[in-house]
């Protein structure tokens, strides 16, 4: 496992100067060379030419948010971070790799949730090296690791989780979007870390039922909402009842037995639940006929 070594280069510009004059110098000795017909001396003002250029390939860029990660016949000698134009060995082998933000997004993954309903889940991952060394070395192509683990772990977390809560506190997919988040996010930097990667934020982007069972499911949630307004409604009638017939019975309006107060209530009900607008009957008798 390898761990991530800051380096420094020498500044660029001063070295490329001097090699930018030394090479024209080197080819007016070679000629002088010839003239006076020194071949030793020829030969050696050409090695020097030739070593110049060599070291002109040790000159590098480093942009902003990027690194050089440096190989020297196979060992990892260095991180170049710091912006700039440097120069390095020029025998050392130079890997960019990009420190920016960056997001993926999974494609819609086909799963079964913890109920065992197959539902359709993406989610979008943003993500960054900060361990070149470790991104470079410890995976093959630490970009396609992170899309791997990352379907990995939406696959995982859909099946521990309801597509919707059946109890109260319940976590489920759908109503729990900031644990399920945290959840996730957990869990994919758990794979990452291996790479080097970390992990800024991972949200679901799309969560639906299978198009096969969408249609049910749907149903199910329309009745669920009509029985939890039925609930509501009837809650809210029986307190208005209630709260009639203790007014009628502290303020002495009118003294009802208990058939009269089952008839009211009954009657009360009816008015306060039915979906359709009720008809008032005037009664022109007695209380009783």
């Amino acid at each position: 496992m390898y761990q991530q070594k800051t380096t420094r280069g020498l500044p660029g510009w001063p070295i490329f100067i001097g090699l930018l004059f030394m090479v024209p110098f080197c080819i007016y000795r070679m000629v002088l060379a010839a003239r006076a017909d020194r071949p030793w001396t020829f030969v050696a003002w050409l090695l020097l030419e030739a070593l110049t250029w060599l070291l002109m390939a040790g000159l590098t860029v480093v942009n902003p948010n990027e690194a050089r990660v440096l190989l020297l016949f196979g060992r990892y000698k260095g991180t170049l971070l710091e912006a700039g134009f440097w120069w390095v060995n020029p025998l050392t082998v130079r890997r960019k790799v990009s420190l920016r933000v960056r997001n993926f997004e999974s494609g819609k993954l086909k799963v079964n949730d913890l109920d065992g309903n197959p539902i359709e889940i993406a989610a979008v991952v943003v993500w960054r090296v900060v361990d070149t060394a470790e991104a470079m070395f410890n995976v093959e192509d630490y970009e396609q690791f992170v899309h791997v683990q990352s379907e990995a772990a939406v696959r995982n977390l859909a099946s521990s989780y309801p597509y919707d809560a059946h109890e109260p506190g319940q976590i489920s997919l759908r109503m729990s979007a900031g644990e399920i988040s945290e959840r996730l996010k957990h869990e994919i930097q758990e794979r990452l870390s291996k790479a080097g990667i970390e992990v800024i934020e991972a949200r679901i982007s799309h969560l639906a039922y299978a198009p096969e069972i969408a249609n049910a499911m749907l149903r199910r949630q329309q009745a669920s909402a009509v029985i939890a307004a039925r609930q509501k409604i009837v809650e809210g009638a029986v307190g208005m009842v209630e709260m009639a017939l203790d007014l009628l019975s502290r303020r002495k309006v009118v003294e009802l037995d208990e058939e009269r107060k089952a008839a009211m209530v009954s009657n009360l009900l009816v008015v306060l639940c039915g979906e359709q607008s009720t008809q008032p009957v005037v009664n022109t008798g007695t209380l009783y006929q």
